[in-house]
């Protein structure tokens, strides 16, 4: 904090002009304040952020003060006539300035990096009154991100029946920087994730894909959603109709049985008297013992 606290006065009086309301001004082409350019890398990595001045072979970094700020408020790293000067507190040991291009080199790089960077150059000998001479004052932005988990697909069945499979589904990822977005797909159809999960009715089976994306990165991962086949169909009872109607036929067949077994057995009765075969009347006049007339016998005597 100390080296914040030396450099903010004699780096006034280096940059006498600004165009942003900041503590450390800075100066801006004459067309003005031009899009920072972007530079991404992710926790972990070498970066590199250009600067928007290069110094000639002819010349050194003995002949300039260059200095990086971060936000506006921070030192990042400065040198003076070719001396570096103490590096802020959080870059300690994690900086390196390339003496010609004057590219600032960070490693490895934290989250905390995140930010939009300065690059202010003065030329200590270009000046026909000798006082410092902005040459150079352009931004530079950087995106830091840290990598995300493969994306963990889970359902849980809530309810089943024939026609559907009613499950909530969740999408998880863990890590990263910075806040995703979550999208996804199923059966080719884009999908809303509004939160990490899902209600769902699954008519069929489907395939899921849930994707992480971040800062330009994308992670998926698929789920194939089975719809649950081993339900049994509840047996439906008989409508009204077909009970009436049964009902209806039943009592007709009973009436009609009733009906038969008083009907036919006096028929049957009254046909068997009127036709009793003439066989059988023979035989029985046969079968009588023989009748022998008292005339017959009176006569015998005489």
């Amino acid at each position: 904090m100390q080296a914040n606290t030396v450099l903010q006065e004699p780096l006034a009086r280096w940059l006498p002009c600004g165009c942003t309301p900041v503590s450390l001004p800075s100066v801006c082409p004459r067309t003005g304040c031009a899009l920072p350019k972007e530079v991404k890398s992710k926790v972990g990595e070498k970066v590199g952020l250009p600067c928007c001045h290069e110094i000639p072979s002819s010349e050194s970094l003995s002949n300039y003060r260059v200095y990086w700020q971060r936000n506006t408020r921070e030192v990042v790293l400065a040198y003076s006539e070719g001396k570096k000067i103490p590096d802020y507190d959080q870059y300690v040991n994690r900086t390196e300035l390339d003496s010609k291009n004057l590219t600032l080199w960070i490693y490895p790089v934290e989250i905390l990096d995140n930010g939009t960077y300065q690059c202010v150059v003065q030329n200590l000998r270009i000046s026909q009154d000798f006082s410092p001479r902005v040459v150079c004052d352009a931004p530079v932005s950087l995106s830091v991100t840290a990598d995300f988990s493969e994306p963990n697909i889970t359902s849980n069945v809530i309810n089943t029946t024939c026609e559907s499979t009613e499950m909530v589904v969740t999408c998880s990822s863990y890590g990263g920087f910075p806040k995703p977005k979550i999208s996804g797909f199923f059966n080719n159809g884009s999908l809303v994730w509004n939160t990490t999960w899902l209600h769902l009715n699954v008519t069929k089976d489907i395939n899921l894909t849930c994707s992480v994306e971040y800062n330009g990165f994308v992670k998926s991962t698929s789920l194939l959603l089975t719809k649950t086949n081993d339900c049994i169909a509840p047996t439906m009872p008989p409508s009204y109709n077909v009970i009436t109607a049964t009902s209806i036929i039943f009592i007709i067949f009973l009436l009609a049985i009733t009906l038969a077994a008083r009907y036919f057995p006096r028929h049957a009765c009254f046909h068997c008297s009127k036709n009793q075969d003439p066989m059988d009347e023979d035989e029985k006049e046969s079968m009588k013992p023989p009748t022998i007339s008292k005339m017959t016998s009176e006569t015998s005597s005489v």
